[in-house]
Protein backbone atom coordinates (compact mmCIF):
# COMPACT_ATOMS: atom_id res chain seq x y z
CA UNK A 1 0.00 0.00 0.00
CA UNK A 2 0.80 3.05 -0.88
CA UNK A 3 0.29 6.22 1.20
CA UNK A 4 0.69 9.74 2.34
CA UNK A 5 -0.90 9.49 5.36
CA UNK A 6 -0.08 6.64 7.98
CA UNK A 7 -1.22 6.86 11.85
CA UNK A 8 -0.74 3.90 13.95
CA UNK A 9 -2.47 3.05 17.74
CA UNK A 10 -1.44 0.19 20.05
CA UNK A 11 -3.05 -1.07 22.78
CA UNK A 12 -1.48 -4.17 25.14
CA UNK A 13 -5.02 -6.26 25.63
CA UNK A 14 -6.31 -9.65 26.28
CA UNK A 15 -6.98 -10.58 22.99
CA UNK A 16 -10.04 -13.52 23.17
CA UNK A 17 -11.75 -12.81 19.50
CA UNK A 18 -10.46 -12.53 15.87
CA UNK A 19 -9.93 -8.98 14.19
CA UNK A 20 -13.51 -8.63 12.95
CA UNK A 21 -14.27 -9.25 15.96
CA UNK A 22 -12.32 -6.07 17.28
CA UNK A 23 -13.27 -4.16 14.25
CA UNK A 24 -16.82 -5.00 14.01
CA UNK A 25 -16.62 -3.65 17.91
CA UNK A 26 -14.98 -0.38 16.86
CA UNK A 27 -16.84 0.18 13.77
CA UNK A 28 -20.30 -1.68 14.18
CA UNK A 29 -22.29 -3.58 11.11
CA UNK A 30 -23.44 -0.97 9.62
CA UNK A 31 -21.96 3.05 9.94
CA UNK A 32 -23.32 5.04 12.70
CA UNK A 33 -25.18 8.53 11.92
CA UNK A 34 -21.77 10.24 12.82
CA UNK A 35 -19.73 8.52 10.46
CA UNK A 36 -21.82 8.64 7.85
CA UNK A 37 -21.94 12.44 8.02
CA UNK A 38 -17.79 11.94 8.06
CA UNK A 39 -17.15 9.10 5.81
CA UNK A 40 -19.85 9.85 3.02
CA UNK A 41 -20.58 13.39 3.45
CA UNK A 42 -16.97 14.86 4.51
CA UNK A 43 -14.81 12.00 2.50
CA UNK A 44 -17.40 10.70 -0.09
CA UNK A 45 -16.19 7.18 0.83
CA UNK A 46 -18.09 4.90 -1.04
CA UNK A 47 -19.13 2.51 1.20
CA UNK A 48 -21.97 -0.33 1.08
CA UNK A 49 -25.55 -0.27 2.51
CA UNK A 50 -26.92 -2.41 4.98
CA UNK A 51 -25.13 -5.07 7.46
CA UNK A 52 -23.09 -7.94 5.71
CA UNK A 53 -20.24 -10.12 6.22
CA UNK A 54 -18.29 -8.80 2.98
CA UNK A 55 -18.04 -5.73 5.10
CA UNK A 56 -17.68 -3.92 8.27
CA UNK A 57 -19.81 -0.49 8.95
CA UNK A 58 -19.79 -0.59 5.05
CA UNK A 59 -16.09 -0.86 4.31
CA UNK A 60 -15.29 -3.82 2.28
CA UNK A 61 -13.13 -6.41 3.75
CA UNK A 62 -9.57 -6.62 1.26
CA UNK A 63 -8.27 -9.14 3.66
CA UNK A 64 -9.01 -11.15 6.29
CA UNK A 65 -7.38 -13.05 8.85
CA UNK A 66 -7.67 -14.36 12.37
CA UNK A 67 -5.86 -11.94 13.60
CA UNK A 68 -5.70 -9.06 11.29
CA UNK A 69 -8.07 -7.46 8.83
CA UNK A 70 -8.03 -4.80 6.04
CA UNK A 71 -11.02 -2.81 5.52
CA UNK A 72 -11.01 -0.60 2.53
CA UNK A 73 -12.84 2.55 0.70
CA UNK A 74 -12.48 4.47 -1.69
CA UNK A 75 -13.99 8.13 -3.09
CA UNK A 76 -12.77 10.22 -6.53
CA UNK A 77 -10.22 11.61 -4.37
CA UNK A 78 -9.08 8.88 -1.52
CA UNK A 79 -8.11 5.55 -0.97
CA UNK A 80 -8.49 4.27 2.58
CA UNK A 81 -7.19 0.96 4.01
CA UNK A 82 -8.02 0.63 8.11
CA UNK A 83 -5.79 -2.34 9.18
CA UNK A 84 -6.75 -4.03 12.55
CA UNK A 85 -4.24 -6.58 14.44
CA UNK A 86 -5.72 -8.80 17.48
CA UNK A 87 -3.43 -11.08 18.78
CA UNK A 88 -0.38 -11.94 20.65
CA UNK A 89 -1.28 -9.17 23.28
CA UNK A 90 -1.57 -6.79 21.20
CA UNK A 91 -4.64 -4.88 19.71
CA UNK A 92 -3.56 -2.21 16.58
CA UNK A 93 -5.31 0.38 14.15
CA UNK A 94 -3.37 1.37 11.10
CA UNK A 95 -4.95 3.90 8.94
CA UNK A 96 -3.32 4.60 5.16
CA UNK A 97 -4.94 7.12 3.47
CA UNK A 98 -3.72 7.92 -0.40
CA UNK A 99 -4.69 10.89 -2.19
CA UNK A 100 -5.99 10.40 -5.49
CA UNK A 101 -6.63 13.91 -5.64
CA UNK A 102 -5.90 17.45 -4.66
CA UNK A 103 -9.55 17.12 -3.05
CA UNK A 104 -8.49 14.14 -0.78
CA UNK A 105 -5.51 15.94 0.99
CA UNK A 106 -7.56 18.87 1.40
CA UNK A 107 -10.57 17.07 2.69
CA UNK A 108 -8.65 14.75 4.97
CA UNK A 109 -6.19 16.85 7.15
CA UNK A 110 -8.38 18.50 9.00
CA UNK A 111 -10.48 15.32 10.01
CA UNK A 112 -7.28 13.62 10.34
CA UNK A 113 -6.92 15.61 14.39
CA UNK A 114 -10.38 14.03 14.65
CA UNK A 115 -9.67 10.88 13.70
CA UNK A 116 -5.93 10.44 16.32
CA UNK A 117 -8.29 11.91 19.06
CA UNK A 118 -10.94 9.41 18.45
CA UNK A 119 -8.83 5.92 18.18
CA UNK A 120 -7.51 5.39 21.27
CA UNK A 121 -11.26 5.75 22.56
CA UNK A 122 -12.41 3.09 20.06
CA UNK A 123 -9.33 0.79 20.71
CA UNK A 124 -10.15 0.70 24.30
CA UNK A 125 -14.27 0.62 23.99
CA UNK A 126 -13.91 -2.28 21.80
CA UNK A 127 -11.69 -4.13 24.00
CA UNK A 128 -14.28 -3.54 26.48
CA UNK A 129 -17.31 -4.59 24.67
CA UNK A 130 -15.08 -7.88 23.40
CA UNK A 131 -13.88 -8.89 26.50
CA UNK A 132 -17.67 -8.54 28.10
CA UNK A 133 -19.41 -10.82 25.12
CA UNK A 134 -16.23 -13.61 25.74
Amino acid sequence: MTADYVDHFAVSADIRGTAEQYARAMFGDVPSAAERFIWRGLLQLRLSSGASSQAVAGWRIAENSTSSIRLESRSHSLTVHLVVFAAAGEFELTTFVRYDRRFGKWAWEPLSAIHRRLAPSLLMGAISGTTAES
